[in-house]
């Protein structure tokens, strides 16, 4: 039996009522967790943009050193961590060798002294920064482990499918945060990395403040108390998972990424969680009964990998919560509507409505961009997500946000609307009547 690493709490929040022949059941499960005593090994890899780009406007690379000094200041000592510089294609800073320094006062040194000898030249293919992440980060046993991302550009050097690939390759290997210094790169390219290697991507539009956000991404890698944790859903006979999404802190589709642990189960990839709170959305298709029965729709566990058996299914079972469906002529049960799937389903429309509506936008369609965005004004108004609420509030004037009419600004900066693109999936929580995390109980062993 291996040590237990921190504590996690499950929810389950639903309307389980369901009408004659009804088969859709709709759950918000809450994953609470709470860190262990000791923080577990932990590794990370920089990977820092210093394609020709990165020397305009001046000041730029000498912005991105000093944030990366300051992720490596940020380390605890015993952490392994390596300085990867890229361009067309990737160079190992330090250590060197093909391997991964263990950070102590030396190593550190070290470290900011070889950042003092970078020099911007080049082009960008971020698909071999990645790569060359995923061959140091192989060499290490540290259940953490997480690259930071910075890029100024395009990924113009190489194929999409080429960068596809990599990520594909890299997924499950680690996670990653991928920050845009300026407003010459791509949203959707930076956030496809984030999704795809469950991290973080947003926007720094100046570089002066790089070191600032690498401290506060390098302090959240820090906490992290558990690696490779997988949401496993468990079905009975004859059900159909029909979706899978973090709903909360931000939007992530997960149900393509799904991994068969037959009979009946499927994972779902969640990365590493340190102290936090996390909400999925889930669907199942369960098939028709009759008044009066009832069913378990689905079990809904929190497995980590055996480190005995590394290539094995989850092993270990930190927490679980039951969605049950209940058959019943109950007009007033069946048409209750769960408050939580109910904010959820309206953060992921606004999101959508965010995404539509600069779409239309940039294609000149005004009218169109006007009803989509104005209707996510109206979506955040009443979710109470106020974030986003002053992030649309740069690209339209908001006449009656509760109404959600608004007219679309004239001139809009650049940053601004790469900023709301980017930060779109970003939710709010829905209000909960206790806090999970008093409860969180200590793991149980299972399997």
């Amino acid at each position: 039996m291996r040590d237990r690493p921190g504590r996690f709490a499950v929810e389950v929040f639903q309307n389980e009522y369901l009408p004659a022949a009804g088969r859709e059941v709709n759950a918000v499960v809450t994953v609470t967790a709470a860190a262990g005593p000791a923080p577990p090994p932990a590794a990370v890899v920089l990977l820092l943009d210093t394609s020709g780009s990165m020397q305009y406007p001046p000041g730029k690379l000498w912005q991105a050193a000093r944030a990366a000094a300051a992720a490596i200041d940020t380390l605890r000592d015993g952490v392994e961590f390596a300085v990867v510089t890229g361009t067309h294609e990737a160079t190992e800073l330090f250590p060197g060798g093909g391997r991964l320094a263990v950070a102590d006062p030396a190593a550190r040194a070290a470290a900011k002294e070889a950042l003092r000898r970078l020099h911007a030249s080049g082009g960008t293919a971020i698909g071999t920064w990645l790569t060359l992440a995923e061959r140091l980060l192989r060499t290490t046993a540290a259940t953490v482990r997480h690259a930071v991302l910075l890029t100024d550009g395009r990924n113009e050097h190489e194929s999409p499918e080429a960068l596809r690939a990599a990520l594909d390759a890299c997924a499950g290997r680690f996670t990653c945060d991928a920050r845009g210094v300026g407003t010459d790169w791509e949203v959707a390219e930076l956030t496809g990395i984030a999704r795809a290697l469950l991290g973080t991507a947003d926007i720094v539009a100046g570089p002066e403040g790089l070191a600032d956000d690498f401290t506060a991404l390098m302090a959240t890698v820090m906490g992290k108390a558990v690696g490779d944790v997988w949401l496993r859903v468990w079905t009975p006979r004859d059900a159909v998972v029909r979706f899978v999404k973090q709903v909360a802190p931000s939007v992530v589709d997960l149900t393509e990424r799904r991994a068969e642990v037959p009979p009946r189960a499927g994972d779902y990839p969640t990365g590493a969680w340190g102290d936090e709170s996390r909400d999925y959305h889930l669907c199942v298709e369960v098939p028709a009964a009759g008044i009066g029965e009832e069913m378990l729709a689905a079990r809904v566990m929190l497995v980590v990998p055996d480190p005995a058996a590394p290539d094995g299914p989850p092993a270990v079972t930190l927490g679980q919560g039951l969605v049950r469906a209940v058959w019943t002529d109950d007009v007033t049960a069946v048409t209750a509507i769960s408050p939580q799937v109910a904010h959820y389903t309206g953060q992921e429309e606004l999101a959508g409505a965010i995404d539509e509506g600069l779409r239309l936008r940039r294609a000149g369609d005004g009218a169109g961009a006007t009803a989509r965005l104005g209707r996510a004004v109206r979506l955040a108004h009443a979710s109470g997500n106020v974030a986003t609420a002053k992030l649309l509030a740069t690209v339209v004037d908001v006449q009656d946000a509760a109404t959600g009419t608004v007219r679309l600004k004239t001139a809009v900066s650049q940053a601004d609307e790469m900023t709301l693109a980017t930060r779109s999936t970003r939710t709010v929580r829905v209000k909960q009547s206790h806090d999970a995390r008093e409860e969180a109980e200590p793991s149980s062993e299972a399997e």
